[in-house]
């Protein structure tokens, strides 16, 4: 057949070559001649017939099976023949097929590419069965989750290249389970400085977050762990697979009932006490203090939910329960809501017995929180540009909470809206039964919450209650208004109390 030019990075061809023209003949090989430098191409030449035919079945059942998506650059194929075994020629062959195929294309300085084409099904299948696709997410108002698109972009990266510039070179080597020195170092100052929190950083460990922090825990703690009546259902799950079962606390508008501690049999309790999730509010101070009293009488601990501490809008920052009783009180803090969930940072602030445990538990090296982070969120914290991102977020959420509490006072002034005076997230108040209507309604309208009833924990003795939780960090500036008014929508379909 005709041949056809196919570029190569090391062979630039003619824009438009005559087809009846051969290539041109092979540099030879030698010290002097440059190596083909390409990308690795996985191929298996089995089967009957010639190399070309084994070729060519490979490169097509590649690019037809999805293997080699579109656009992915193969290749030159002097650098392919090497690496097969056989002559370039009949690479360059094979290429040329495919090209006039359809398969692949070539141009000149950019080498061949898999083509753009829509992919033909396996062989053997057939088309897969419609399937009615759920509505999809037009609003997000899901709870606890920060603005992503606030991220700090360049701040970021300019610490993460001043700490790695600056890191010793045992920084890239075995992770220390404890932590980054660093890290530890900075969060020590950070958390004295900002929430009260009374430590040094031989007592700080860093985790992968909240979660993987609780699943330590979960493992070393003895007996049952008192929890709040509404609370996240993930976090009694990972205390269940830890062997640990939860008893309830009843919750009002003053925080958990921690007069009930002693009743529970439980030798620690797992609070909110800066803003109780999801329900809202501090825990009033005769309860911190009575918190800190139950553990020191029962020999109990206090472990401290602070998941969002920074963000407060209308009352006075309200500093740790640990400031208490370090002794007493296991500090849980991450940048899941300051910065991103993505980075995956948390910490404990631990007593001085409970640090050989934990580091036993998480195990002899760090395996989940990578250095480089480490290293860049010691340096964002020292260099003040934790400070600032987090005063430029309180400004950013409290105008969005106000945009929400102002629209619902005039478009549903009938709900009440309830824990605002800081964190992420609101609860609006419904009429009993009321719950799953709004929810349906806001699915249809493609809307994205939560309701107030799958907090509560089963065991409980507080009669349910029907509300919505409303995440007022998520969605981006621009999304954020069309967000509420689909909400108010959802919320014009209750019935009136």
């Amino acid at each position: 057949m005709p041949e056809t030019w196919v570029n190569s990075p090391s062979e630039p061809a003619p824009a438009e070559t005559p087809r009846a023209v051969p290539r041109p003949r092979e540099q030879p090989d030698g010290p002097a001649a440059a190596e083909p430098l390409g990308t690795d191409l996985h191929l298996e030449l089995s089967g009957r017939g010639s190399r070309r035919a084994q070729l060519m079945h490979a490169l097509r059942e590649a690019v037809d099976s999805g293997r080699l998506a579109p656009g992915t650059r193969l290749p030159p194929y002097r650098s392919l023949a090497r690496d097969l075994g056989i002559a370039r020629n009949t690479v360059a062959d094979a290429y040329a097929e495919l090209v006039a195929e359809g398969r692949l294309s070539a141009r000149q300085g950019s080498g061949t590419r898999v083509a753009h084409r829509a992919a033909p099904l396996p062989t053997g299948r057939s088309a897969p069965a419609r399937t009615t696709a759920a509505r999809p997410v037009v609003h997000d108002l899901m709870p606890s989750s920060p603005d992503a698109s606030a991220f700090p972009r360049s701040d970021w990266l300019t610490s993460a290249r001043r700490a790695v510039t600056a890191a010793p070179s045992n920084a890239f080597g075995v992770g220390d389970p404890r932590g980054r020195p660093e890290l530890r170092t900075a969060l020590a100052e950070y958390l004295a400085r900002a929430r009260g929190v009374r430590t040094d950083p031989d007592r700080i460990v860093v985790c992968a977050g909240f979660a993987h922090a609780l699943r330590l825990l979960g493992g070393i703690l003895d007996g049952p762990v008192a929890v709040e009546s509404y609370g996240l259902a993930f976090y009694r799950d990972l205390l269940a697979a830890a062997g640990r079962r939860t008893v309830p606390l009843t919750v009002d508008r003053a925080g958990a009932r921690t007069d009930e501690l002693a009743a529970t049999g439980a030798r620690a309790a797992l609070l909110t006490p800066a803003h109780q999730f999801p329900t809202g509010g501090p825990l009033h101070a005769d309860r911190r203090a009575g918190v800190v009293d139950w553990a020191r009488a029962h020999d109990g601990l206090l472990l401290e939910d602070d998941y969002d501490g920074e963000f407060r809008y209308d009352r006075q920052p309200i500093g740790a329960v640990q400031g208490l009783d370090p002794d007493r009180v296991v500090y849980l803090g991450s940048t899941s809501k300051s910065l991103s969930p993505a980075l995956r940072l948390g910490w404990m602030v631990l007593p001085d017995t409970l640090v050989d445990p934990v580091l036993a538990a998480k195990g002899t090296r760090e395996l989940t929180s990578g250095v480089i982070d480490q290293l860049t969120l010691a340096d964002f914290i020292a260099h003040g540009a934790y400070d600032r991102h987090l005063r430029r977020m309180r400004r950013h959420y409290r105008r969005r909470r106000d945009l929400l509490v102002r629209t619902l006072a005039e478009r549903a002034p009938d709900v009440r809206v309830s824990g605002i005076a800081a964190g992420l997230h609101a609860v609006l108040e419904l009429p009993p039964g009321s719950e799953p209507l709004a929810l349906g309604t806001a699915r249809r309208l493609g809307l994205a919450l939560e309701g107030l009833r799958p907090y509560r924990h089963p065991d409980s003795t507080m009669p349910p209650r029907d509300g919505l939780v409303i995440g007022y960090g998520t969605p981006p500036d621009h999304a954020f208004p069309a967000a509420v008014d689909a909400l108010c929508q959802a919320l014009a379909s209750l019935p009136r109390e």
